[in-house]
Parts: structure tokens; sequence; C-alpha cells
């Protein structure tokens, strides 16, 4: 583990953590970014499809097929907002509540491993760890100040 830099070792996590939530929703007709949307739709007043991209990290492109895929699945609908007519609020459907409840069950499962095979000890510091870590990019501590040094 000494000669891995801590970028592989998040890269290859997050790896495992897809592929396994993935393999998960494939036995469902799903994927991981069909799920994750289901979690973050409000299930009682839906969300605005602008505010759905940056909630859940994605890309326009990326949003846009994974929201297509999932209205042609009938998970959820697309309704005008009422406060603002050229504005769009995703909502579930029955089916889609169905699927973000099966969504829900799987992501408490992964964490309930996690806790029973991690110290709540070691857990906290991996929390503190990341938390820094996006903490030096979202303030773009990394690469900035060299860039600004260079100058």
């Amino acid at each position: 583990m000494k000669d891995k830099t801590i970028d592989y070792v998040l890269r290859a996590t997050w790896q495992a953590v897809a592929r396994m939530y993935n393999e998960e929703a494939s036995k469902y007709g799903a994927t991981m970014a069909t799920g994750f949307a289901l979690l973050s739709i409000d299930k009682e007043n839906g969300t605005p499809s602008t505010a759905l991209g940056p909630k859940m990290g994605m890309e326009a492109t990326s949003l846009t097929r994974t929201l297509k895929s999932m209205e042609e699945k009938g998970l959820i609908v697309r309704k005008k907002n009422p406060e603002d007519g050229r504005g769009i609020i995703i909502h579930l459907t029955d089916l889609g509540q169905q699927k973000r409840e099966l969504s829900k069950s799987t992501v408490v499962k992964f964490n309930e491993t996690i806790k029973e095979a991690v110290s709540p000890e070691k857990l906290q510091h991996f929390m503190e760890v990341s938390e820094i870590i996006n903490d030096l990019i979202s303030d773009k501590k990394i690469f900035l100040e060299e860039e600004l040094q260079k100058k």
C-alpha cells in the first residue's frame, strides 16, 4: 500500500464502488447513475432539472442521457415549473418511487457493511481526510498556488 499514490487509491476505490453498484443495478435493468438520480430527486415535490446536475455532480450531457433513459423506463415525468414556465421539474412516478426505495436499501446495505468492517475512529478519519482533499481541490490550493509562483 505504501507505494500507491493517494489519487490512485481514491480512483481504484471509486471504480470498485461504481462497478459494484452498476453490477447490482444491472440486476434491475438500471445503472448506478439511475439509482443516484432516483435518490437525488425529491420524492414529494420533485426537483428542478437545473438543480439536479449540481446536486449529483454530473455534467449536463450525462444527466440529459440519464433522465431520458429514466423517462423512457417510466421512472420519472417532466412537468413545467408552475412558478417559472421555462423551467422543468422532475418528478418520480410510482415505479420511480419503488425503484428509489430499492436504490436506498442498496446504499444503506453498503454503508452498514462498511461500518461493520471499519472502526468508527477509522471511518471518522477517512471522512476527515476526504473533506480535506475536497476542500484543497475546491479552494484550488493544489495547482493554483504553483501556477501563481511561476508568474
